[in-house]
């Protein structure tokens, strides 16, 4: 319960600075070429407020929502998610949204979009300005990586170490890299001090990160580097430096493998229904094989640590001013690899693999890390700027292509068709919202 409470607490004050942040851009630029906005909520306010304030000589009500689907800015003569039509049929007044030139609207609605991004860039630039950045060279991964059974067929080895993609150097494990490595061409890794070019065939990201063993992970070594008192191991009398040589009689030649005998074993004794698992183990000491039986907790854990090496930590750290332009870079590269990623998601697949504010929740750390929320929280800026600027009616991109329709044909669309038209995307809106909670559900069930 205290992990939900956490989470829920950053997921909701990461969205509040979002969309304070997203609305405050459309107000911010309404306000400068004098139009009038007449709402601002964080938050959706259908029959009622949690909380409403209108200062006084002003034409704007500040309030916040109960429904937390985002958040919106009210202004006057367009037709938005408040589908007040109404308005739409008196006479243009000066200080209405209609009435102004077509330039200063494509402002207006890209004014969101365009502070989210800039939010993002600045969250990254503090990031690294604040804990500078920390991790492992992949050339100094001297073990290697160790690959499963698909990247083996294409050519891998366990212990290659990874070096470039289609002439690209690789130089950190990460989403980035797993991404590099499935759409390149030819993958050159070290192999036995000689390198070595791996052609790849053509593969799906989303099914290469679906998959179990991973398609690449770190090499870790088959040996016993800590046992908890009372565990699994130490009541089988395994000691720290002790190296794993067979799962019930399956050769295990890393940590890697070890692991993923365990999550199989789970998965067996889950659907027999059994509420803990045993396996027998060979081990080695000082050259010198012993066989036992070991059994696991509830949890399946054998409280026992593994495979851990001290490799090389590259650490950089920046100055305030050299921090910007690496904020940017940062940036700029999410921001591409998520575009390049949101092909899977008109896939099967990838529509299953959609999610909601469940699997949103749960990118947040367990326990309260300010790093990592900060992290999370630009990661989310730069989703929500990308996928409000598509050109979907009811989203500022919607918006933006009829205004683009309007500055090239000279010609408004009609108050009808803009009508329709914002009918129509809120209700594949609310259809998406549905599918991705939905999928949530499915997930905490099965």
């Amino acid at each position: 319960m205290e992990t939900f409470l956490i989470r829920a607490l950053q997921l909701i004050l990461s969205l509040s600075l979002l969309v304070i942040v997203h609305e405050g851009g459309h107000f911010f630029f309404a306000r400068l070429f004098k139009i009038r906005v007449e709402k601002f909520y964080i938050f959706f306010d259908p029959w009622f407020a949690l909380f409403k304030y209108k200062p006084k000589h002003s034409d704007t009500e500040y309030g916040i929502g109960w429904l937390p689907l985002g958040g919106y800015c009210k202004i006057s003569g367009m037709i938005d998610e408040s589908m007040d039509t109404e308005q739409m049929k008196k006479p243009p007044q000066p200080w209405e949204f209609r009435s102004k030139p077509a330039g200063q609207r494509l402002l207006v609605m890209v004014g969101g979009v365009l502070m989210n991004f800039i939010l993002a860039l600045f969250i990254y630039s503090m990031i690294l300005f604040t804990w500078g950045d920390s991790y492992i060279a992949l050339k100094d991964m001297t073990y290697g990586m160790k690959f499963n059974e698909q990247a083996r067929e294409i050519g891998f080895r366990d212990g290659d170490i990874l070096l470039s993609a289609d002439g690209e150097e690789l130089t950190r494990f990460n989403g980035d890299m797993i991404r590099s490595i499935v759409e390149a061409r030819e993958v050159t890794v070290l192999r036995d001090g000689e390198e070595k070019q791996i052609l790849m065939p053509e593969l799906s990201l989303l099914d290469v990160a679906q998959q179990s063993p991973m398609f690449v992970s770190v090499f870790q070594p088959n040996v016993v580097d800590s046992v908890i008192a009372g565990g699994g191991f130490a009541q089988a009398g395994i000691q720290k430096g002790d190296s794993l040589v067979a799962f019930n009689g399956t050769e295990i030649r890393s940590w890697n493998e070890f692991l993923d005998q365990m999550n199989r074993l789970q998965l067996n004794a889950e659907l027999q229904e059994k509420t803990s698992g045993e396996f027998t183990l060979v081990y080695s000491r000082a050259g010198i094989r012993d066989t036992v039986n070991v059994q696991t907790d509830a949890s399946f854990k054998v409280n026992a640590y593994g495979g851990l090496i001290d490799y090389k930590v590259t650490d950089v750290s920046y100055g305030f001013f050299q921090s910007f332009p690496a904020g940017v870079m940062l940036g700029i590269n999410t921001l591409k690899g998520y575009a390049n990623d949101m092909k899977y998601v008109f896939t099967a697949e990838g529509a299953k693999s959609l999610g909601g504010f469940g699997t949103i929740g749960s990118i947040f750390p367990k326990v309260w890390d300010w790093q990592r929320f900060w992290e999370m929280t630009a990661f989310l800026s730069i989703i929500l700027a990308f996928m409000n600027i598509l050109p979907i009616p009811a989203l500022d991109g919607g918006h933006v292509l009829f205004l683009l329709y309007e500055i090239i044909a000279r010609r408004k669309p009609s108050d009808k068709f803009m009508e329709y038209a914002q009918m129509v995307g809120m209700f594949l809106l609310l259809a998406l919202l549905i599918w991705a909670n939905f999928n949530d559900v499915m997930r905490f069930i099965f």
